[in-house]
């Protein structure tokens, strides 16, 4: 089941990978829109892991649990 859903997130990753380069190249509106979103969506991940290295070495620093 695990396995179901890691192969769903790549395809759906592979997917938007694919529309942000047909995107760039003038391709159909729709793959502006999936290309936004892929690009949002990336831009969000990177926001979220540089707040979690942000609090992990906030935690060091203090002394506290790590």
């Amino acid at each position: 089941m695990i396995g179901a859903v890691l192969i769903g997130i790549l395809a759906l990753t592979i997917g938007g990978c694919v529309c942000v380069v047909w995107a760039d190249r003038g391709g159909p509106r729709w793959t502006r829109v999936v290309a936004a979103a892929t690009v949002g969506s990336g831009k969000l991940v990177r926001s979220y892991q540089k707040a979690q290295r942000n609090s992990s070495s906030g935690r060091n620093e203090l002394g506290g649990d790590s």
